[in-house]
Formats: structure tokens, C-alpha cells, sequence
């Protein structure tokens, strides 16, 4: 395999990708990601718009509403539930709290609607498995934006291409100081009612395992793990740092780890017999860097930082108007819920639990 021929004929926008049409969103839960990213995708992207805006308060949606021309609705989240405005969207994007994901899936599927919604899926295996029920007869995709990052996408077409030759071991971590982001001891991603059973695993682990299982193709078949919790904000959740391995099929094993209370931080190394990838900072926004090594030769390449968001809000609408089929979809976010729950019982148990 020629690396530079590769490199310079790399197409990031692989896809099907739509001349035609529009997806109309109903955006359910405006908090800060929606607000600055999802809403603000829409409006830039010809094929996207976002139509109807849903809340706790009427207040609120409204509010929303009033600041952008082509929302039509404001709602209430039991106005969205009892079907009001279902004429003015198409799709729905879910972006409320883990343990509030099922019921607007629920009355999304109900009224027909296809739906993008926030991964995790939900906040346990049992309530991920209700809510991909509930959609069967709609479009399911979850909202994987390494999915359509440029420089995860060429690190999987390097691994099937076989260019670090078979995949032996994976490194990923992920780490934020969540205090400094928020610094109410309240908030939702500390509360295991809304979030699961745990913070650091359940919001930033998936990063790890979904990418690896992107990356290198295969489902996980066990996990080990540890974590930790001692400062005070943690009180209710096991994982403020956490540790764990994921074993793969033929051998391959990854070994990450995840914290919400540390330095903001985040890499992935995928090592094979003949060479390794390494993406530094690869779950944050801005800039990646990704080093390429075979043998003795060694190409770092820098990637411009994108709206991931954006890029996944489009494909999501591409695949749509195109009625193509969705990587991420509802079974595929399945297969990380299981594993979520199956780090937190092999830290519980310190025994490996198999998938």
C-alpha cells in the first residue's frame, strides 16, 4: 500500500450524500450542546432545518423559538408526548439526559418520525433494548460523531487495508474536569438516576469503545475493570476515575481508561503486528493529529478541526434523504450499552464478565 497515494486520494465524505430535499428536526432538550451545536448546524446546511424546539417549560421553548426564524413550535416535553406539531418535523433529535431518552424515542416512533438521539442510548441495557424496540419501524441512528471524524475514518480504512497488519492491542483514554465545566454537585451526568451507573465510564468511556469497535471492525466479548470515586461531587457514582479492558475477538485486547475529574485529555492507539496509529486528542474538539507508523516509517498528519456535530447532523440527513442505511444505529448502540453495564458489574464483582 502506497501511504501517500492513500493519503492524497483519502475522501473524508464517503457517504451517500443527498442533491435534494430537507429533513424538518424537532430538537428535544435544549441544553448547551443543542443550543451551540446541534440548532446552529441546521441552519447552516441546506438539506437541515430545524422547525419545532422542546423543553420543560413553555417559557423556555418559546424563548428558543422567538431567536430563530425557521422554528416554527416551541413545546413542552408532554406537548411533544401528546403529538402536538407532528405535521411541522420529520425527524427528531433526542439530546435529553440518559433516563430520558426511551419516552421521546417512544412518541417519536409513534408518530412516525425518524430519530437521532444522543449516545449512550439510555441508562441501562433493559431501557436501551425498550427504546430500539420501539423505533423497529423507523430510522434509528445514535449520534456518533467520531463516526464522520476524517482522521478515525482514515484509521479504519488503514486497519482494513491491513497497513499495521493485524490489530493486537488498543490504548484509549478520555479524561475531563467535568467541576470546571459545571460545577454544580447536582447536575444530571452525577446523578445515577438520570446518567446510569456512573459518570466517567458511562460519558466519556463509550468514546473508547464505540471508536474502537469502529475502527477496528469487531464487537467486544468480555470486559475486566476498576474505578474509583473519592471527592465528594462523586458521592453517588462509582467511576470518578475508572480503569478497564476490553477483549476482542482473535486476541485483541484494549485497555482504557476514563475521568471526569482530571486534566482534559484524550488519545487512541491501535497497535498491530506491523505497525500502529496514534490520534492525539482524539475525542475533543479541535485540531487531531494523527501518526502513522510502519516498519521504520513514520507520517504525522494534521487534521483541521470540524463541526462534528454538524458533520454527524448532515450524514444522519443524508442517509436519510438518501434511504441509505446508518452505520450507528439502534442494534449497533446496543453492543455499547451492554458493555457500559458490563464494566460497571466486572468493577462491582472484580471478576471479567463476558458479553
Amino acid at each position: 500500500m502506497d501511504l501517500q497515494e492513500y493519503m492524497d486520494d483519502f475522501t473524508a465524505r464517503d457517504w451517500p450524500q443527498a442533491d435534494e430535499g430537507k429533513v424538518r428536526f424537532a430538537m428535544v432538550g435544549l441544553g448547551w450542546w443543542t443550543m451551540e451545536f446541534a440548532i446552529p448546524a441546521t441552519e447552516v446546511l441546506d438539506h437541515l432545518e430545524t422547525t419545532v424546539v422542546v423543553s420543560s417549560t413553555t417559557e423556555k421553548a418559546e424563548g428558543v423559538a422567538d431567536e430563530h426564524e425557521s422554528i416554527e413550535h416551541g413545546l413542552t416535553y408532554d406537548e411533544f408526548t401528546e403529538g402536538e406539531a407532528t405535521d411541522a418535523y420529520d425527524a427528531v433529535y433526542v439530546a435529553t439526559p440518559n433516563a430520558l431518552h426511551l419516552p421521546y424515542v417512544e412518541a417519536a416512533a409513534e408518530f412516525d418520525k425518524d430519530i437521532l438521539c444522543e449516545k449512550p442510548l439510555e441508562a441501562s441495557t433493559e431501557r436501551a433494548e425498550q427504546l430500539v424496540e420501539a423505533a423497529e419501524d423507523v430510522t434509528l441512528g445514535v449520534e456518533y460523531r467520531m463516526h464522520v471524524q476524517p482522521a478515525v475514518r482514515m484509521m479504519r480504512e488503514l486497519v482494513d487495508a491491513g497497513f499495521i497488519g493485524d490489530v493486537a492491542m488498543v490504548h484509549g483514554n478520555m479524561s475531563q474536569p467535568l467541576l470546571d465545566i459545571n460545577d454544580n454537585y447536582d447536575q444530571w451526568r452525577l446523578n445515577p438516576d438520570m446518567a446510569g451507573p456512573g459518570a466517567s465510564v458511562t460519558d466519556l468511556g463509550v468514546y473508547s469503545v464505540n471508536t474502537t469497535r469502529f475502527v477496528i471492525d469487531e464487537d467486544p466479548v468480555a470486559v475486566t475493570a476498576t474505578d474509583w470515586s473519592g471527592h465528594e461531587a462523586f458521592d453517588e457514582v462509582p467511576d470518578e476515575r475508572a480503569a478497564f479492558t476490553v477483549e476482542f475477538p482473535d486476541g485483541v485486547v484494549a485497555a482504557c481508561t476514563a475521568s471526569q475529574n482530571t486534566q482534559e485529555t484524550s488519545n487512541l492507539r491501535i497497535i498491530g503486528t506491523e505497525g500502529e496509529l496514534l490520534l492525539e486528542d482524539a475525542f475533543l474538539s479541535g485540531d487531531r493529529e494523527l501518526t502513522i507508523t510502519r516498519g521504520e516509517t513514520t507520517i504525522t498528519t494534521e487534521f483541521d478541526g470540524i463541526e462534528e456535530t454538524r458533520r454527524s447532523l448532515e450524514y444522519f440527513g443524508d442517509h436519510l434523504l438518501t434511504g441509505t442505511d446508518i452505520h450507528g444505529d439502534g442494534d449497533h448502540g446496543i453492543v455499547d450499552q451492554r458493555a457500559i453495564d458490563a464494566i460497571y458489574e466486572a468493577a462491582e464483582s472484580g471478576e471479567r464478565v463476558e458479553l
